[in-house]
């Protein structure tokens, strides 16, 4: 084997296997930070070995049983120079014991490590920005490099991220735990939230030269999709696996030949993943028959099967999302679902009452600096053959997008405007 197909071939055991080896160290060592890195010492070994003796037969048992020794050494080290068994304040008592002794007390609690994992990972007291950082480095198996890509900032600014992420779980004391039934609730929207930013990101890129970046939904959806293997009970994990699986079967039809975006109603349904929206259904279905009134993941989930229930932009049932999202702004009070409603009342009521609600929505803070709001106003003033109004709602909403895809569909949706505005010659 070349060095080449050897590196390739770790960095794919890598993404698969660094989480549970991590999940596994944490329990051992209760530091993350130094779980990932007797992980990573794993790995460099590994790069060492492997192009000259080629990739064992279990390559991800390798890494564990090597990080597993590197951890006992230093505990070791530590009991020489210190004479008792701690590790920077957590007790790891080192019982004489083999590898393959060590190796089957791990495996046997995989599954509730990794809980644990994603439960640390994105831990409240951590920022949005952090959780989503730490979640993709260490469920996801990335590195800093490709989530610095991923959300197109420098790399020592994920580094720096992920760095005061890991202090800040050390220095607060956050035990490697499955929460509290008091406090899982919170947690949990914690976990989900990470993963659905994650999604987001990837489904319509806030920034950069692509509209999107399907690499991270695609990690987000398989994210989801272990979370609920984990916790098979909770109605909201299923219900974000239902909905990351239904907008991820759009991805083929959401751009066109030159990448530039295709909006929902434009977009040829033959080109929709059929087995991702069965799939979505599946876990619909299984988040309504476990939660006694729906909650926000659930509902948005109802809403993107509607539109996947559709054959044509024609036959959406508008009344029914409307309905949808009135009972999800019950629950989230966001100026972005009333946004979205108003959008579906425009199909329902006409554009007139769908301006008229957006339109009261102006001078929410949150919308300061938000493209989709002109955006949607240029969409609804178009309907109405308001052309001038609408070409300057859309360069301002160009102004303020990240995204250069999208930038210049808006500016030419301002040029149509401003071409239709135009009196006819001779008149």
């Amino acid at each position: 084997m070349t060095a080449g197909d050897a590196h390739r071939t770790i960095e794919a055991v890598w993404r698969l296997e660094a989480p549970q080896i991590i999940a596994g160290l944490t329990r051992m060592v209760g530091d993350v930070g130094l779980a990932e890195e007797f992980a990573q010492d794993a790995l460099v070994a590994a790069l060492e070995q492997w192009s000259e003796s080629g990739v064992p037969p279990n390559p991800g048992a390798w890494l564990m049983v090597v990080a597993k020794r590197r951890a006992i050494d230093r505990v070791r080290r530590l009991e020489r120079l210190e004479g008792k068994h701690q590790l920077i304040g957590h007790e790891l008592q080192i019982r004489q014991e083999t590898a393959e002794d060590l190796d089957a007390a791990l495996d046997d609690e995989v599954g509730d490590d990794l809980l644990r994992l994603m439960f640390i990972a994105c831990h409240p007291v951590l920022s949005a920005e952090a959780r989503v950082a730490l979640t993709l480095r260490l469920l996801g198996g990335l590195t800093t490099e490709e989530i610095a890509r991923a959300f197109l900032t420098s790399e020592s600014a994920i580094a720096q991220r992920i760095v005061r992420a890991k202090r800040t779980l050390a220095d607060k004391h956050i035990p490697f735990e499955v929460p509290p039934e008091a406090e899982r609730a919170a947690r949990l929207s914690s976990v989900l939230e990470a993963i659905y930013l994650v999604f987001n990101e990837g489904y319509a890129a806030t920034a950069g030269e692509d509209w999107m970046r399907p690499a991270l939904c695609q990690e987000a959806l398989r994210l989801g999709r272990v979370l609920a293997e984990l916790a098979p009970d909770e109605p909201e994990v299923h219900g974000l696996v239902a909905l990351m699986e239904i907008q991820t079967s759009r991805l083929a039809a959401r751009t066109g030949p030159s990448g530039e975006p295709i909006p929902l109603l434009e977009q040829n349904r033959g080109r929709w993943d059929q087995l991702l929206i069965h799939r979505g259904f599946a876990a619909l279905l299984r988040s309504q028959n476990r939660a006694a009134s729906p909650g926000p993941y659930v509902l948005q989930a109802a809403i993107a099967a509607c539109h996947a229930q559709a054959r044509t932009g024609q036959d959406t049932d508008w009344v029914q999302i409307a309905a949808l999202y009135e009972a999800l702004a019950q629950l989230m009070p966001s100026p972005v679902v009333r946004l979205n409603q108003a959008i579906a009342v425009a199909m329902t009521d006409g554009p007139a009452t769908g301006l008229e609600r957006v339109d009261a929505l102006t001078d929410e803070p949150a919308f300061k600096g938000y493209h989709l709001l002109p955006s949607v106003r240029g969409d609804l003033l178009v309907r109405l053959s308001r052309h001038d109004e609408a070409r300057q709602e859309f360069e301002r909403a160009a102004a303020l997008t990240g995204n250069e895809r999208e930038r210049a569909v808006l500016l030419q949706r301002a040029a149509a405007c401003a071409s239709a505005a135009r009196p006819s010659p001779g008149r």
